[in-house]
């Protein structure tokens, strides 16, 4: 595979409803670099303040569908790598109350998983990603197979959360993405989060020029086909940090192997509840190309565990 390479047989659909600042079931916002550096109340409050001072806090929009990967019990920890291999990614992501003037939102909990290089999620690491990769048990880590690329943080005082993981890899006929949901009101237990209720659930994504040199790095290499770009895929709505588009600095710019750090702002309303199943235009349903695999779980992967509503492509 060449990371230049793009799919043309799949219709761009727009399956994130911007709302326009009016709080939606599920409601997210997201803000850009300024604000996920805010560390200490002071710059979080005056950062909130600069929102607030135009007609409204954030732009909100409504929640995308979880997909069909997502397992129940992930744990609660920071690095989520187990030993897969790839370029380094650290996360930081500031969760906020946008219905009341984006003041940080201490102790929800943020969800995330992804794919490893190529392509495979835990949990359903026989399902095809599409084009050609090889078997992930050839990936000659000792990660856990139902647990790898997958877990909780649960923000500080200032609504932050970090992660330690490496850069999603892609499947047909996905763009490179990562899920989240967040929750609040529930606790920490027996390792995982348990009770309260689901705020969001969304999808980050990556500038294409990135991802395409990233892919052209070992082990992305190894996963050769069709990769599709932000502006083919069926989830992402072109609306930048808005939409879900981290924003990344490269740990050494003239190297990208040694890693990235992407940064959002999250923007919830905490008496909001998402479903899971997506939201406005449906979610990143869609159809994907005829020689595309379904991405439907295998039959030997954990049982009641995956969305049923949810979209096999997503």
């Amino acid at each position: 595979m060449t990371g230049n390479h793009r799919d043309k047989t799949i219709t761009r659909r727009r399956a994130i409803a911007v709302t326009g600042g009016t709080v939606a079931a599920g409601g997210l916002a997201v803000a850009g670099y300024q604000s996920a550096f805010a560390d200490d109340a002071t710059t979080a409050a005056a950062t909130a303040s600069a929102s607030a001072a135009g007609s409204e806090c954030m732009t909100l929009m409504t929640s995308v569908t979880e997909g069909p990967y997502y397992l129940d019990g992930a744990l609660v920890r920071k690095d989520i790598t187990e030993g897969k291999s790839g370029v380094p990614l650290t996360l930081r992501l500031t969760v906020v109350d946008a219905t009341d003037g984006c003041t940080p939102v201490p102790g929800a909990a943020v969800e995330i998983w992804h794919c490893d290089a190529w392509g495979y999620y835990s949990g359903y690491t026989t399902a095809n990603p599409g084009g050609s990769a090889p078997a992930e048990s050839e990936d000659g880590s000792t990660a856990d197979d139902q647990t790898y690329l997958r877990g909780y943080q649960i923000a500080n005082g200032n609504g932050v959360v970090k992660f330690e993981t490496i850069f999603p890899g892609w499947y047909t006929p996905r763009t490179c993405h990562i899920h989240v949901k967040v929750h609040t009101g529930g606790e920490k237990e027996d390792g995982t989060y348990e009770g309260g209720k689901v705020n969001h659930t969304g999808q980050f994504f990556f500038d294409d020029t990135v991802a395409e040199e990233i892919f052209t790095l070992e082990p992305y290499s190894r996963h050769s086909g069709s990769y599709t770009t932000l502006d083919n895929d069926m989830v992402y709505d072109g609306s930048g940090a808005a939409g879900g588009l981290l924003t990344l600095e490269a740990v050494h710019k003239k190297d990208p192997s040694k890693g990235y750090k992407g940064f959002l702002t999250l923007g919830i309303d905490p008496d909001a509840e998402s479903t899971g199943a997506g939201g406005g235009g449906g979610g990143g349903g869609g159809t994907p190309p005829s020689d595309a695999p379904t991405g439907t779980p295998p039959s030997e992967a954990p049982t009641g565990s995956a969305s049923p509503s949810a979209s096999a492509s997503s």
